[in-house]
């Protein structure tokens, strides 16, 4: 009982900043999913988290977070190759491989995860779909717990989904410390930094993954803070992606500087 009236406190303590942040998305047209856990009370609270947005290249975090496991559980080697064909996995936007790949080039899974992850490789991730198969990575992310569990960047996801994920991926690291602190370190030094971590002070560590489409402006990650927590930030209906990701790094500095005020009170 008394976990449960801690459990109750500390998420009483975050309403706050929820009413700032709807204060703050109060005017704004687009359509924004959010939610925040933090990773010591557990306590947890959301703006719209189960609300589906299409997920962009935030994606990319559970397909990557599956090879890590299959890694794990000794049902791939980071040394096996993928060939590339560009029937099925040419795709324009954002990485390399789509300048550098031939037909039947081979890439290592550890190349294609970094790809996938620090450079949102486009190629990269369709190449781990078609190796590690669709149906597979999606019964991996139900497993999880997760309401939309999907694929293609166009497809949808929620803010409490993205946080699962990136909650998992904690959990691997705790079980599997090698591993999936190679991967946080890749969420840590991505190409992209417009979003969680934009307006935060330069010594704060964050793990995140961006993703955009046409309309939509995601961001999702982890902030090594005083006290760390998730952050998962949706948002679509975007007249201009780039001033959305200025709204997220907006909202993020709301809650980094909130989670700060109230450490104190935090275990």
């Amino acid at each position: 009982m008394k976990s449960m009236t801690c459990y109750a406190q500390a998420c009483d303590l975050y309403a706050p900043l929820e009413a700032q942040i709807r204060d703050y998305l109060r005017r704004d047209s687009a359509r924004w999913g959010i939610h925040f856990l933090d990773l010591g009370s557990r306590a947890a609270f959301g703006v719209n988290p189960q609300l589906p947005i299409p997920q962009a290249s935030t994606v990319k975090v559970p397909i990557v977070l599956y090879v890590n496991c299959l890694v794990a559980w000794g049902r791939l080697r980071w040394t096996d190759r993928v060939a590339y064909d560009p029937e099925t996995d040419y795709r324009g936007g954002a990485g390399a491989l789509q300048f550098s790949a031939r037909e039947d080039s081979k890439y290592s899974l550890r190349l294609l995860t970094n790809l996938a992850i620090t450079l949102s490789d486009n190629v990269a991730k369709a190449m781990l779909v078609r190796y590690l198969g669709a149906d597979n990575i999606i019964a991996f992310m139900a497993g999880l717990g997760a309401s939309e569990p999907h694929v293609a960047g166009d497809d949808p996801t929620t803010a409490a989904d993205m946080t699962l994920y990136l909650d998992a991926l904690l959990k691997f690291q705790q079980q599997c410390p090698g591993l999936g602190c190679r991967m946080l370190d890749d969420l840590a030094n991505t190409m992209w930094n417009e979003g969680l971590p934009a307006r935060l002070p330069p010594d704060i560590v964050v793990a995140h993954k961006e993703g955009d489409i046409t309309g939509v402006s995601d961001d999702v990650g982890i902030v090594f803070a005083s006290h760390p927590y998730i952050l998962s930030i949706l948002s679509e209906g975007q007249e201009d992606i780039e001033a959305g990701f200025g709204r997220i790094a907006d909202i993020s500095r709301l809650v980094y500087y909130y989670q700060e005020s109230v450490s104190c009170y935090l275990r």
